[in-house]
């Protein structure tokens, strides 16, 4: 028996099937992983994602530890509530794992990683934070609901008491508001708007069986990930990890290279990988012929290898196969993808390929 989040009963209850994930027993798809990967994109989803791991860092120390830790500038954050993307990395440039950090008060950030990485990031940054003398706070206490879709936002805030609709209802993107041990963020894996809420896990299901009540539809795992390939966004461990940097991870827009004096974990590893140039990046795939595209597929130019798929599948949004991609820097707008045995053609495209429910490339 795997770990349990304090929806499993109302999981089973509404007939969703599950699987372990992580270490933890998580719905895959309540009947229909398609169904609810298109109301997610036409209208409203909610996914249960309390495995993820809540941390707060307290202590007087935090930005400037912050600093350090991590490859984003953490400077960026000056306005309370706000969020920033960044990735965790080892000394040799490597992705220990992604992140969101939000910015509560200077002795205050909250961080939200991945359940997958945990006890390595736990043991990480409680390491680095001994120097600073920071406390890494872990909140088990707390539930995590993503609701996601076009109609997210407005169906959430319907079942909000008054005082929450009028904090969030005007909250920006990559923002979060905190109050009576609720946090509720504008963030999401899916590409499209909605919130990120964090709540004490003695309120999950009533709010989840509210959110249901108001016409959202419960989501599985399965479709989470279709959505999140869609939007051209990474998984740990698939597209990245401790063995690949961000800059052939198509995460070198999450760096913070300004200023040069801020001198956080894999900096110079990831200097010295810059100036020489990046042997590989990281692309879209859309293949062009019948198929489906797979992790772990070979790409290749004119036979010739040129790297391997690191997250394929079907786009239900768009109808066809879609996959990122490590391959050679120097590869063109064509390649083969090996498939059972035969060489398929597919065109290199620039992620993302659907935002906001909208292709965002061309289909020939």
């Amino acid at each position: 028996m795997g770990n349990r989040t304090p929806l499993y009963d109302t999981h089973l209850a509404m007939g969703a099937k599950l699987v372990d994930f992580a270490g933890w027993d998580m719905p895959i798809h309540y009947g229909s992983q398609i169904e609810e990967h298109h109301s997610v994109r036409r209208d409203a989803g909610m996914f249960d994602v309390s495995h993820m791991t809540v941390v707060d860092l307290i202590g007087e120390q935090a930005r400037p530890f912050l600093r350090h830790l991590l490859a984003n500038n953490i400077d960026k954050l000056q306005q309370r509530g706000k969020a920033l993307y960044s990735c965790l990395l080892n000394a040799r440039g490597g992705v220990i794992d992604d992140l969101i950090v939000y910015f509560l008060e200077e002795s205050w950030f909250r961080l939200v990683v991945n359940s997958s990485t945990r006890d390595k990031d736990l043991a990480w940054i409680g390491a680095e934070a001994r120097a600073f003398d920071i406390d890494v706070v872990e909140q088990p206490q707390l539930a995590m609901i993503a609701v996601q879709g076009p109609e997210a936002r407005a169906k959430t805030l319907s079942v909000l008491d008054e005082s929450w609709r009028e904090a969030v209802s005007g909250l920006g993107l990559f923002f979060a508001s905190e109050h009576d041990d609720w946090f509720i963020a504008r963030t999401g894996y899916t590409g499209e708007d909605g919130f990120e809420i964090m709540l004490p896990d003695t309120d999950a299901v009533k709010f989840w069986m509210a959110l249901s009540e108001a016409g959202v539809r419960p989501c599985g795992l399965g479709c989470r990930d279709t959505l999140r390939l869609e939007a051209g966004m990474n998984l740990y461990g698939t597209d990245m990890d401790e063995s690949v940097s961000p800059l052939v991870s198509g995460l070198g827009w999450t760096v913070g290279w300004e200023p040069e004096t801020r001198d956080f974990i894999g900096r110079a590893a990831l200097e010295s990988e810059r100036k020489t140039g990046p042997k590989q990046k990281f692309v879209g795939l859309l293949l062009e012929d019948k198929g489906v595209l797979r992790n772990h597929q070979k790409v290749l130019v004119n036979g010739a290898a040129a790297g391997e798929i690191t997250s394929g599948s079907f786009s239900p949004t768009l109808g066809r196969s879609i996959a990122l991609a490590r391959v050679s820097a120097d590869i063109g707008d064509s390649c083969q993808v090996e498939i059972r045995g035969k060489l398929l053609a597919a065109r290199v495209v620039r992620p993302p390929f659907v935002r906001n429910g909208k292709p965002q490339i061309e289909l020939n």
